[in-house]
């Protein structure tokens, strides 16, 4: 080190405060390491080699080679007295169970009868107001209706007349499936494709029933995930008519699915198999990013879990996913194909383009559907970006609304007006 350094560094440590004082009395061991920690950080040297230089650097910056090294073992950044993990701002989340019914105007329960079964659907809805269209919303597998719950608000804040009807599919949240006279709940649930598109017609068939339509109103499909499948295989069957303007399915590809599927099990395995609250069980979704907005998690992960029928303290998967392993293909065998080639308007909404398969990329490039990107989203997309989901859903609508269509006059009434002397 050359003179000229040793000089420039005395005159620094000169400048530098006193010694601490003595720590007072009467304080704790730890308390006592911490002050002296403190002091540590404070304390000058009394001669320039008690300072550990670095030489490296040229004399034209001498300013920034001293470098005060602390005492090893001393705890420098011991958190301050009384403070917990999350000061600095951070607090812990409110993890209460939300009610349905800040979203819903009122749940229906609607029974469908056959020879074998009786199905009781429960659903939510917010009917439509005025000659609003009616967008029918079905879930993914171990999900509910209220997965829906969140975005339909934002949805009614964009569309105020527009009406929801979010279902629990069978063996899903509260609808019940009994057998013949009155025997157990779900047996031998039948979750098949054609099952459930034919549930949703019906859902759909009651509630007008139910709520006295005279006319069924204009109606948007919506799903995710396997309700994607269902809502795409609904339209392609063309079993609600001329009424369904459109539908939108959420970030499922019939390329990516099936290639999931291999992994699902293993999926399955690592997820907790009881929880102790349902607060617990919302905190686990919001942790582990399965739903990455709280208040999406608060309003529908209640409906995903009952209380053990052993245990008072205890909380079970309502749906037990690995048992519906059988279904898994066939969900999703044919998908793409179907998406492309159904009437009406068609919405994809992914979490990331590496989703697309072959037969959508190309599809994409010849304009057959529209196609909305949100890479800062999870698998559920509505739950994750409710806002955002809305308002690519509200301009679906808008693009797709017959009401707002302004046809052009036919040829022979054109052809009367001229002879007439109208034109």
């Amino acid at each position: 080190m050359s003179d000229l350094q040793r000089s420039f560094i005395k005159a620094k440590l000169a400048h530098l405060p006193p010694m601490p004082p003595e720590p007072p009395e009467g304080l704790t061991a730890e308390e006592r390491e911490d002050e002296e920690a403190i002091g540590d950080l404070l304390e000058t040297p009394q001669s320039p080699q008690d300072v550990d230089v670095d030489d490296s650097s040229s004399p034209s910056s001498t300013s920034s080679v001293g470098t005060v090294r602390p005492l090893p073992g001393r705890k420098l950044f011991a958190r301050p007295k009384g403070l917990s993990s999350s000061a600095g701002g951070g607090k812990k989340p409110d993890l209460e169970p939300l009610p349905w019914s800040s979203h819903f105007d009122q749940e229906l329960y609607l029974t469908a009868s056959s020879p074998t079964q009786v199905v009781t659907h429960h659903v939510y809805i917010t009917p439509p107001a005025s000659s609003g269209p009616l967008l029918v919303t079905h879930h993914g597998a171990g999900s509910s209706g209220l997965s829906f719950a969140v975005f339909t608000s934002e949805l009614r804040k964009l569309l105020p007349n527009v009406g929801i009807l979010s279902l629990d599919a069978r063996g899903h949240g509260d609808t019940v499936v009994k057998g013949e006279a009155g025997g157990g709940s779900n047996p031998s649930l039948d979750l098949s494709l054609e099952t459930l598109s034919s549930d949703l017609v019906s859902v759909v068939r009651l509630t007008q029933e139910k709520l006295g339509w005279t006319t069924l109103p204009d109606i948007l499909l919506m799903g995710h995930s396997l309700g994607g499948a269902v809502v795409t295989n609904v339209a392609s069957q063309g079993k609600l008519g001329e009424k369904v303007l459109g539908y939108v399915v959420l970030d499922v590809v019939e390329g990516s699915a099936i290639d999931a599927l291999q992994s699902m099990q293993t999926y399955l395995s690592t997820r907790p198999s009881v929880f102790d609250s349902l607060a617990s069980g919302i905190d686990w979704h919001i942790r582990s990013r399965t739903i990455r907005n709280a208040e999406s998690a608060r309003t529908s992960v209640p409906a995903l879990l009952m209380p053990s029928p052993s245990s008072p303290n205890a909380w079970l998967w309502r749906t037990n996913l690995a048992s519906t392993q059988p279904f898994w293909e066939e969900w999703f065998l044919g998908l793409s194909g179907k998406f492309l080639g159904a009437k009406g308007g068609k919405l994809l909404l992914l979490a990331g383009t590496d989703r697309l398969d072959k037969p959508l990329m190309i599809g994409q490039m010849q304009g057959k559907y529209q196609l909305h990107v949100f890479p800062e989203a999870g698998h559920f997309i509505h739950e994750d970006q409710p806002a955002k989901t809305a308002m690519a859903v509200a301009d679906f609508y808008k693009r797709n609304d017959r009401s707002a269509m302004v046809m052009p006059p036919k040829v022979a009434d054109l052809l009367k007006l001229k002879g007439h002397g109208g034109v």
